[in-house]
Protein backbone atom coordinates (compact mmCIF):
# COMPACT_ATOMS: atom_id res chain seq x y z
CA UNK A 1 0.00 0.00 0.00
CA UNK A 2 1.79 3.68 -1.03
CA UNK A 3 2.16 6.05 1.35
CA UNK A 4 -0.50 8.74 -0.17
CA UNK A 5 -3.52 5.74 0.27
CA UNK A 6 -2.34 5.26 3.89
CA UNK A 7 -3.27 8.57 4.50
CA UNK A 8 -6.20 8.69 2.60
CA UNK A 9 -7.33 5.92 4.66
CA UNK A 10 -7.69 8.14 7.21
CA UNK A 11 -9.84 10.39 5.36
CA UNK A 12 -11.87 8.25 3.91
CA UNK A 13 -13.17 7.15 7.13
CA UNK A 14 -13.28 11.17 8.35
CA UNK A 15 -16.03 10.25 5.11
CA UNK A 16 -17.27 7.58 6.09
CA UNK A 17 -18.32 9.15 9.61
CA UNK A 18 -19.67 12.14 8.33
CA UNK A 19 -21.60 10.42 5.37
CA UNK A 20 -23.10 8.02 7.42
CA UNK A 21 -24.50 10.58 10.08
CA UNK A 22 -26.27 12.08 7.63
CA UNK A 23 -27.14 9.58 5.58
CA UNK A 24 -28.57 7.95 8.83
CA UNK A 25 -30.82 11.41 9.94
CA UNK A 26 -31.83 11.69 6.23
CA UNK A 27 -33.29 7.66 6.74
CA UNK A 28 -34.94 8.27 10.12
CA UNK A 29 -36.76 11.16 8.21
CA UNK A 30 -38.08 10.21 5.67
CA UNK A 31 -38.49 6.67 5.42
CA UNK A 32 -36.97 4.11 8.19
CA UNK A 33 -39.42 3.90 10.25
CA UNK A 34 -42.72 3.18 8.06
CA UNK A 35 -40.63 0.23 6.28
CA UNK A 36 -39.87 -0.63 9.88
CA UNK A 37 -43.33 -0.85 11.19
CA UNK A 38 -44.45 -2.35 7.85
CA UNK A 39 -42.00 -5.12 7.42
CA UNK A 40 -42.50 -5.24 11.41
CA UNK A 41 -45.79 -6.67 10.34
CA UNK A 42 -45.20 -8.70 7.32
CA UNK A 43 -42.38 -10.85 8.95
CA UNK A 44 -44.65 -11.05 12.01
CA UNK A 45 -41.92 -9.35 14.14
CA UNK A 46 -38.53 -9.79 12.68
CA UNK A 47 -38.09 -6.32 10.61
CA UNK A 48 -34.29 -6.22 10.81
CA UNK A 49 -31.84 -9.38 9.80
CA UNK A 50 -28.32 -9.39 10.72
CA UNK A 51 -25.64 -11.67 9.13
CA UNK A 52 -22.51 -12.82 9.47
CA UNK A 53 -19.85 -11.83 6.53
CA UNK A 54 -16.51 -11.89 6.48
CA UNK A 55 -14.65 -8.14 6.56
CA UNK A 56 -11.29 -6.41 7.09
CA UNK A 57 -8.33 -9.08 7.77
CA UNK A 58 -11.12 -11.44 7.35
CA UNK A 59 -12.21 -10.75 10.52
CA UNK A 60 -16.16 -11.45 11.05
CA UNK A 61 -18.97 -9.08 11.88
CA UNK A 62 -22.81 -8.69 11.74
CA UNK A 63 -23.87 -7.01 8.56
CA UNK A 64 -27.59 -5.11 9.22
CA UNK A 65 -30.44 -5.39 6.65
CA UNK A 66 -33.89 -5.03 6.59
CA UNK A 67 -35.53 -8.26 6.43
CA UNK A 68 -36.68 -9.46 2.69
CA UNK A 69 -36.39 -12.93 2.71
CA UNK A 70 -38.85 -15.50 4.42
CA UNK A 71 -37.54 -16.60 7.85
CA UNK A 72 -38.21 -19.99 6.84
CA UNK A 73 -35.22 -19.41 3.78
CA UNK A 74 -31.66 -20.36 4.73
CA UNK A 75 -30.05 -16.89 4.51
CA UNK A 76 -26.49 -18.76 3.60
CA UNK A 77 -28.36 -20.16 0.47
CA UNK A 78 -25.67 -19.40 -2.94
CA UNK A 79 -27.49 -17.44 -5.63
CA UNK A 80 -28.00 -20.81 -7.87
CA UNK A 81 -29.45 -22.05 -4.91
CA UNK A 82 -31.96 -18.82 -3.95
CA UNK A 83 -33.11 -19.77 -7.24
CA UNK A 84 -34.68 -23.15 -6.73
CA UNK A 85 -36.77 -21.83 -3.93
CA UNK A 86 -39.94 -21.44 -4.71
CA UNK A 87 -40.85 -17.69 -3.31
CA UNK A 88 -37.92 -17.03 -0.95
CA UNK A 89 -38.88 -13.64 -0.76
CA UNK A 90 -41.70 -11.55 1.36
CA UNK A 91 -43.77 -9.39 -1.04
CA UNK A 92 -42.62 -6.49 0.62
CA UNK A 93 -39.35 -8.07 0.64
CA UNK A 94 -39.11 -8.03 -3.06
CA UNK A 95 -39.73 -4.45 -2.83
CA UNK A 96 -37.10 -3.38 -0.39
CA UNK A 97 -34.78 -5.58 -2.65
CA UNK A 98 -35.37 -3.96 -5.99
CA UNK A 99 -35.33 -0.66 -4.38
CA UNK A 100 -32.00 -1.41 -2.38
CA UNK A 101 -33.84 -0.07 0.84
CA UNK A 102 -33.42 -3.36 2.51
CA UNK A 103 -29.29 -2.51 1.89
CA UNK A 104 -29.99 1.23 3.80
CA UNK A 105 -29.43 0.03 7.03
CA UNK A 106 -25.43 -0.72 6.42
CA UNK A 107 -25.36 3.01 7.03
CA UNK A 108 -25.13 1.93 10.65
CA UNK A 109 -22.54 -0.64 9.62
CA UNK A 110 -20.41 2.41 8.18
CA UNK A 111 -20.68 4.27 11.36
CA UNK A 112 -19.23 2.01 13.47
CA UNK A 113 -16.58 1.38 11.26
CA UNK A 114 -17.19 -2.27 10.42
CA UNK A 115 -18.02 -1.27 6.68
CA UNK A 116 -17.32 1.58 4.54
CA UNK A 117 -19.49 3.17 1.51
CA UNK A 118 -16.93 2.06 -0.64
CA UNK A 119 -14.57 -1.19 -0.62
CA UNK A 120 -15.18 -5.16 -1.46
CA UNK A 121 -18.43 -6.44 -0.69
CA UNK A 122 -18.37 -8.23 2.49
CA UNK A 123 -18.40 -11.91 1.50
CA UNK A 124 -20.47 -14.88 3.45
CA UNK A 125 -17.51 -17.52 4.82
CA UNK A 126 -19.28 -19.89 2.46
CA UNK A 127 -18.50 -22.29 -0.61
CA UNK A 128 -18.10 -20.15 -3.80
CA UNK A 129 -17.22 -16.70 -1.19
CA UNK A 130 -13.79 -18.93 -0.32
CA UNK A 131 -12.37 -18.76 -3.02
CA UNK A 132 -12.88 -15.04 -3.41
CA UNK A 133 -11.43 -14.53 0.02
CA UNK A 134 -8.34 -16.46 -0.76
CA UNK A 135 -7.88 -14.33 -3.43
CA UNK A 136 -8.21 -11.55 -1.08
CA UNK A 137 -5.69 -12.44 1.16
CA UNK A 138 -3.11 -13.31 -1.45
CA UNK A 139 -3.73 -10.06 -3.46
CA UNK A 140 -4.25 -7.53 0.05
CA UNK A 141 -7.71 -6.64 -0.61
CA UNK A 142 -8.74 -8.28 2.57
CA UNK A 143 -7.28 -5.54 4.82
CA UNK A 144 -9.29 -3.42 3.35
CA UNK A 145 -12.81 -2.59 4.96
CA UNK A 146 -15.72 -3.89 3.28
CA UNK A 147 -18.54 -1.55 1.42
CA UNK A 148 -21.81 -0.97 0.80
CA UNK A 149 -20.66 -0.62 -2.92
CA UNK A 150 -16.99 -1.60 -4.82
CA UNK A 151 -14.80 -1.69 -7.92
CA UNK A 152 -16.26 -5.49 -8.57
CA UNK A 153 -20.01 -4.64 -8.15
CA UNK A 154 -20.10 -1.62 -10.83
CA UNK A 155 -18.11 -4.23 -13.17
CA UNK A 156 -20.83 -6.82 -12.96
CA UNK A 157 -24.37 -5.48 -11.99
CA UNK A 158 -25.73 -9.80 -13.30
CA UNK A 159 -22.68 -12.24 -12.52
CA UNK A 160 -18.91 -11.94 -11.52
CA UNK A 161 -17.28 -14.98 -10.73
CA UNK A 162 -15.60 -15.76 -7.56
CA UNK A 163 -12.25 -15.75 -9.31
CA UNK A 164 -13.00 -12.27 -11.07
CA UNK A 165 -14.32 -10.94 -7.81
CA UNK A 166 -11.00 -11.65 -6.70
CA UNK A 167 -8.84 -10.25 -8.88
CA UNK A 168 -11.36 -6.50 -9.18
CA UNK A 169 -10.56 -6.59 -5.44
CA UNK A 170 -7.02 -6.50 -5.99
CA UNK A 171 -7.03 -4.36 -8.63
CA UNK A 172 -9.17 -1.92 -6.89
CA UNK A 173 -6.84 -2.47 -3.38
CA UNK A 174 -3.45 -1.17 -5.52
CA UNK A 175 -5.64 1.77 -7.35
CA UNK A 176 -7.86 3.15 -4.39
CA UNK A 177 -8.03 6.73 -4.32
CA UNK A 178 -10.35 9.27 -3.39
CA UNK A 179 -11.22 10.02 -7.13
CA UNK A 180 -11.65 6.10 -7.99
CA UNK A 181 -14.02 5.78 -4.91
CA UNK A 182 -15.72 9.11 -6.62
CA UNK A 183 -16.49 7.35 -9.73
CA UNK A 184 -17.80 3.90 -7.93
CA UNK A 185 -20.19 5.99 -5.82
CA UNK A 186 -21.45 7.96 -8.76
CA UNK A 187 -21.79 4.84 -11.20
CA UNK A 188 -23.10 2.80 -8.48
CA UNK A 189 -26.26 5.82 -7.95
CA UNK A 190 -26.04 5.70 -11.89
CA UNK A 191 -27.00 1.92 -11.65
CA UNK A 192 -29.16 1.73 -9.11
CA UNK A 193 -31.69 4.70 -10.53
CA UNK A 194 -31.32 2.36 -14.00
CA UNK A 195 -32.37 -0.53 -12.28
CA UNK A 196 -35.47 1.16 -10.90
CA UNK A 197 -36.48 2.66 -14.35
CA UNK A 198 -35.88 -0.69 -16.10
CA UNK A 199 -36.72 -4.36 -15.23
CA UNK A 200 -34.78 -4.26 -11.43
CA UNK A 201 -31.90 -7.02 -10.99
CA UNK A 202 -31.96 -9.17 -7.84
CA UNK A 203 -28.96 -8.55 -5.41
CA UNK A 204 -28.54 -12.20 -5.99
CA UNK A 205 -27.90 -12.23 -9.12
CA UNK A 206 -25.13 -9.22 -8.67
CA UNK A 207 -24.38 -10.65 -4.98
Amino acid sequence: MKKHQKFYLIIKRLIDILGSLVGIVFCLALFWWWVFIINLIVTKGHPVFCHVRTGKNGKHFKLIKFRSMRRDVDPDLTSEEIKSVDKPYTGFGKFLRKTSLDETLQLINVLTGKMAFIGPRPLIDKDEDHITIELRKANGSIKLTPGISGYAQINGRVIVSPEDKGKLDGYYYEHFSFWLDIKIFVITVLQTLHILKNKPQTKEEGK
